[in-house]
């Protein structure tokens, strides 16, 4: 019996999705801080402790919430998640996505591969589109956040894409090292679309592509930052770029049809 055949979209979040780092479109400002004050203060934390970066920035949001409003709860978290806004197109995006590829008989999932908060993305308005959401997550006890659970950082990103490539999707299942053959893989690499915006995205876009894969850079035209996906372009870690409009008919849409189409006829 033939395998289903399955295209696997992976996104980046913050400035892939949505304009701004999640925690600075509400988190950040319920502890009387400025978005720029909170990173940079961060990023002195993590130069003065010779830490990771995301991990710098974990423990500055429970120190700074606990200094301010007390213990943070993973109900809190999942409610800076509502109010955080997308890019055009966004909130039809998936459906569109999904409805285009069903009419050449192919099934798309979506997946998240991000260095901010899951508990935030779990709670916006596109969560229930995202098969599996893969980000940095706290440790509860009491359903108190005490600890990080999980880090996810821009080297550590693509083991990621091999569970989703794999089918071994729980973070703790170990099978994900296990040797297999590439054409038994539950979604093949050549069946990937990877979107991202930024250098922490070059070696899930790299592994991408070096297998067969499909990685875009997307930018914020009001920002007019091209250049660093250009940039990619040029050193082929992508194979396009394009302005972060998710509408219908928009170049990313169209392109991105172009790809499912080409993926359906190369198999």
């Amino acid at each position: 019996m033939e395998k289903e055949k399955i295209i696997a979209f992976c996104y980046d979040f913050d400035k892939t999705l949505t304009p701004d780092d999640m925690q600075s479109q509400g988190f950040i400002q319920s502890l009387g801080a400025t978005p720029y004050d909170f990173w940079e203060e961060t990023a002195k934390t993590t130069i003065k402790g010779n830490m990771d970066s995301n991990l710098s920035y974990m423990y500055m949001m429970l120190k700074k919430y606990n200094e301010r409003s007390g213990p943070l709860t993973r109900e809190e978290l999942k409610s800076y998640g509502v109010g955080l806004r997308f890019f055009p197109g966004v909130m039809n995006w998936f459906l569109l996505i999904n409805r285009f590829a069903e009419t050449l008989g192919v099934k798309v999932e979506h997946y998240v591969i991000s260095s901010g908060i899951k508990e935030m993305i779990e709670g916006c308005a596109i969560a229930k589109f995202f098969k599996k959401i893969y980000a940095s997550s706290f440790y509860y006890e009491s359903n108190i956040a005490v600890w990080p659970a999980m880090v996810v950082n821009y080297t550590n990103k693509t083991q990621f894409l091999f569970r989703i490539s794999k089918g071994y999707l729980d973070e703790t299942d170990e099978r994900v090292n296990d040797s297999i053959s590439p054409e038994n893989y539950r979604i093949p690499f050549k069946r990937i679309i990877y979107l991202g915006d930024s250098v922490t995205d070059i070696p899930c876009m790299k592994v991408v592509t070096s297998y067969g894969g499909y990685s875009l850079g997307i930018y914020d035209s009001e920002l007019s930052n091209s250049k660093r996906v250009e940039r990619m372009l040029q050193e082929k870690r992508i194979c396009n770029f394009f302005q972060s409009d998710y509408r219908e008919n928009s170049p990313l849409f169209q392109a991105c049809c172009d790809i499912i189409k080409k993926i359906k006829e190369d198999d």
